[in-house]
């Protein structure tokens, strides 16, 4: 049997998804959890890395459990959450095929992206949201997320992990981008096939430089489908985590 978990957590406490030598991660919480519950180390594969204080309403992952328990899936819900901190929740467990991966399986991934533009940050968005109390142009900002729609070859939206060749893909197809108000600022939400590192942080700082004037929107084209000698940079800004949240991660249908 292998179980599919979807999981929310709050990122401000963790240093990521990804176990780790030196720090307290998402997985490594959830690993613990289903040790106790299946009285055995278990290993748990997730549908990709968040980075240190970077949020999840509907981060996927899934595990083997053991042949002898015959526990129900739904029942792995309850049993999990009592043994987690109440910012990391098991929304949904279910049963599927030996063969889905939460990685490899994944057609898309959509993320948002909290601005808030308020000129003071409420209290209960601190780690929530980016403060930009300087004003933005929302046309500004809607024709610069209209650049990363579609295919594109995002180098310059990318930091660097360290394991990069020279046949490093650095080609996503964006469907959606987007802007929508909030009662303190905005939403941003963006849908892939696929996100490198960091790339929705580099392309949120890019899209808030443009929408605040400090950024053409023709140069911020420039840096879209660059060849690797980046004749034209690097994108200028890596918004903060803190308003990054991994919404969904969409399968094929059964």
């Amino acid at each position: 049997m292998r179980l599919k978990l979807t999981i929310a957590y709050d990122g401000r406490p963790f240093s990521g998804w990804q176990i780790q030598p030196n720090g307290d991660t998402v997985q490594e919480q959830i690993e613990n959890a289903l040790a106790v519950v299946a009285k055995e180390p278990l290993r748990l594969h997730g549908s990709g890395r968040t980075d240190a204080g970077v949020h999840a309403l509907g981060q996927v992952a899934h595990f083997d459990p053991p042949r002898a328990l015959t526990m129900n899936p739904v029942n792995w819900v309850a049993a999990l959450n009592t043994k987690l901190p109440a910012s990391i929740r098991i929304l949904d467990c279910e049963e599927v095929p030996d063969d889905f991966h939460s990685r490899f399986a994944a057609l898309s991934k959509t993320y948002t992206y909290d601005l808030a533009t308020t000129p003071i940050l409420p209290p209960l968005l601190a780690g929530l949201a980016w403060h930009l109390p300087r004003q933005l142009d929302p046309d500004t900002l809607e024709e610069a997320l209209a650049l990363f729609r579609g295919t594109h070859d995002f180098r310059a939206f990318a930091a660097t992990r360290g394991n990069e060749t020279e046949g490093t893909d650095y080609s996503r197809t964006i469907s959606e981008a987007a802007a929508a108000p909030t009662a303190t600022g905005y939403q941003l939400t963006f849908t892939g096939n696929g996100f490198l590192y960091k790339m929705v942080r580099l392309l949120t700082g890019a899209a808030v430089t443009a929408a605040q004037g400090r950024l053409r929107l023709d140069d911020l084209a420039d840096f879209l489908d660059q060849s690797p000698d980046f004749p034209y940079g690097m994108s200028p800004l890596c918004s903060p985590p803190d308003g990054l949240s991994l919404a969904s991660v969409d399968y094929a249908k059964k």
